[in-house]
């Protein structure tokens, strides 16, 4: 058997079958990209499963994907998230939404913006050790 068609027996021991969005994608891309999926949506990784697909679920909520929203609040379900750990995220997802909104709009210089950002966190830290 190919490469192709070990990913494919892999995908579907592992789901239950080959999802038709997955048919779809060139070969080449499948092979590629199913590792990295299961790794990072179904594995181990230095981020906790259920965080990275909050993570996932709000990046999906900014890009306005209903596909990736509902994958990533389903998958985040299934490692355990709460409701109220949705409606925070759904917050902080709008959240650094909207201070970029209201930066850009200001058309606020990066650099002072770095160096505002480096003192903050050193008093942060500062204040932390206290």
């Amino acid at each position: 058997m190919g490469e192709y068609e070990d990913t494919t027996r892999d995908i579907e021991k592992t789901f239950g079958f080959v999802p038709g969005f997955m048919k779809g994608l060139p070969h080449d891309v499948l092979i590629h990209d199913w590792p990295l999926m299961k790794k990072y949506t179904l594995g181990e990784s230095k981020i906790p499963a259920k965080q990275r697909e909050l993570l996932g679920l709000a990046v999906a909520a900014n890009i306005k994907c209903p596909y990736c929203q509902l994958f990533h609040k389903s998958v985040a379900q299934m490692y355990g998230a709460t409701p109220e750990e949705f409606a925070e995220i759904a917050f902080l997802a709008s959240y650094t939404s909207r201070w970029s909104s209201m930066i850009h709009a200001q058309h606020y210089p990066y650099e002072t913006f770095e160096r505002e950002t480096r003192q903050i966190g050193e008093h942060l830290s500062k204040a932390a050790k206290k």
